[in-house]
């Protein structure tokens, strides 16, 4: 495979103002540029700019990959909803992942490189999409992006087996953290390990949920109102982010042995049912190919001598078609006269065959591999 590399921004908070996408098409005069997105893919050459610096002055979200196995997603949040000790509970056994400060806001850099590429290989298009949500999930203080990364760490066997995991588990999984294991290739039996425990506080009631916004002081209803009538994209998150603080967590936790175990009973029942599956699958099509004989012996049955000359027809043709045409009828023959009790005679007019035709070396093959030994002619 040729070269290719995938690059993909996207201005969530802020589109970019016509000297932004002025600058941008300085730096590439082949992107597809708009208000809120770049994006361009080389078969040939590189970016002629540093993502990290894009990120920085333009953008939330940025995606890479390339076809030799380097994958990376970049985001952008504003520092004052994410506290840095929270997240680096997460990391300390990660060194693809780097979290800096840039203003008045973090970037989450995530970069992981696998050897001979992975087997899902894309050309990238639709990825950053599905990924987006995660951003919007950790400005709402959702940080089960992050327990996926301490998953990997789990998966490189970096964490030791009683380590304690970081949240109660991932449950329920959204679109965004599904794309995000597909996107790094996370092992899925780990993952569903770790989801069978529930960390999204945020699944409430509706009754709940009124409870919780009625007990907000009114004078901050109003202003986290007046802020979404200003379009503060921010509004939300910080809303859902402070039901989640008021939430109480779930006491389970699990540790990284123990998720190491589950995932490897859940990849043992996995391959256990898809084996299942197959010899179900197989009995089926073995049912289907003995039903269709079946009616092919009783129609042969029914044709009486003129199959055997179709066999001598078929033989004397003298090329593959032919030979393997006499010898698929002869197969059935066979069939028929074990059913029938009739092996002496089947024997007998095959030994005459084999007596008219020895010097046809590859219908004697043929013959000899359909299992019809005789005393009568040679090999």
């Amino acid at each position: 495979m040729s070269e290719y590399q995938y690059y993909e921004f996207q201005a969530i908070d802020r589109p970019l103002d016509r000297a932004a996408q002025d600058a941008l098409r300085s730096i590439s005069s082949r992107a597809r540029i708009t208000a809120t997105s770049f994006i361009n893919h080389y078969q040939w050459g590189d970016l002629k700019g540093d993502p990290r610096k894009f990120m920085e002055r333009w953008f939330d979200l940025h995606l890479y990959l390339a076809n030799w196995g380097t994958r990376r997603l970049m985001l952008r949040v504003p520092a004052r909803f994410v506290n840095r000790k929270d997240i680096n509970r997460f990391l300390g056994e990660i060194d693809w992942v780097d979290v800096r400060v840039s203003g008045d806001n973090l970037i989450i850099d995530i970069q992981r490189h696998e050897e001979g590429g992975y087997h899902d290989w894309n050309d990238g298009s639709g990825r950053l999409a599905a990924l987006a949500p995660l951003r919007e999930d950790v400005l709402s203080g959702d940080l089960r992006l992050f327990y996926l990364l301490w998953l990997t760490a789990v998966q490189d066997e970096l964490i030791p087996e009683d380590e304690i995991e970081p949240l109660p588990g991932i449950a329920p999984l959204t679109g965004g953290l599904e794309a995000f294991v597909d996107f790094f290739g996370i092992d899925p039996d780990l993952v569903e390990a770790a989801a069978e425990l529930g960390a999204d506080r945020t699944a409430v009631s509706k009754d709940e949920l009124r409870k919780a916004l009625a007990a907000i002081p009114e004078r901050e209803k109003v202003e986290l109102l007046l802020r979404v009538v200003d379009g503060d994209p921010y509004a939300g998150a910080e809303l859902r982010n402070r039901l989640r603080r008021k939430s109480p967590a779930p006491a389970t936790h699990r540790t990284a042995g123990a998720l190491r175990v589950r995932a490897q009973e859940i990849r043992e029942e996995r391959e256990r049912a898809e084996a299942e599956r197959r010899e179900a699958e197989r009995r089926r099509r073995a049912a289907e190919a003995e039903k269709a004989r079946r009616v092919r012996l009783k129609a042969l049955k029914q044709r009486g001598a003129s199959v055997w000359r179709e066999i001598e027809d078929g033989i004397e043709r003298r090329n593959p078609a032919g030979y393997d045409q006499a010898i698929s009828l002869l197969s059935d023959l066979q069939v028929l006269a074990a059913d029938e009790g009739s092996q002496d005679d089947f024997d007998s007019r095959v030994g005459s065959i084999r007596a008219r035709h020895e010097r046809k070396g590859k219908f004697i093959e043929r013959l000899n591999k359909l299992g019809c030994d005789s005393d009568e002619g040679t090999a």
